[in-house]
């Protein structure tokens, strides 16, 4: 994994991941210009990104066909830590599956994913709501 970080102006920085895909961060409008989300935003972004792929991936490992699938995160930041403390996730998973095996599918995603793991060492408290439905 490469990445680089090139300034376009002002706060907006290009993200580049050393292969085709840039992404532009910025500071909000009363630092920067609100372009895109700030670095930090961008990592909580990545956590629910993360948690879906692995959750869609380990579902068809699973053999498990997904009907639907929502990941929202708020993230806590307090001002004594200078960065986020705690998640809460919000996953809503639709599918035609007996309740434990959506409850297993969650529990490998958890375990199987990267960022999730990367914030976990980094001690943020991550809590895990999960709302099941069939179609």
């Amino acid at each position: 994994m490469h990445a680089r970080a090139e300034l376009i102006k002002g706060f907006q920085i290009a993200l580049y991941d050393g292969a085709a895909h840039r992404v532009v961060v910025d500071l909000p409008p009363e630092l920067g210009t609100g372009l895109g989300p700030t670095s930090l935003q961008l990592c909580v972004m990545s956590h629910a990104g993360c948690y879906a792929t692995i959750c869609v991936y380990t579902a068809k490992r699973m053999r498990l066909p997904l009907k639907g699938l929502t990941v929202k995160v708020e993230a806590v930041e307090t001002d004594e830590a200078g960065t986020i403390t705690e998640e809460n996730f919000d996953i809503h998973i639709k599918a035609n599956a007996p309740e434990d095996r959506i409850q297993r599918l969650h529990e490998l995603t958890v375990k199987n994913c990267p960022v999730g793991i990367l914030l976990e060492k980094a001690s943020v408290k991550i809590n895990y709501n999960l709302k099941t439905s069939k179609e």
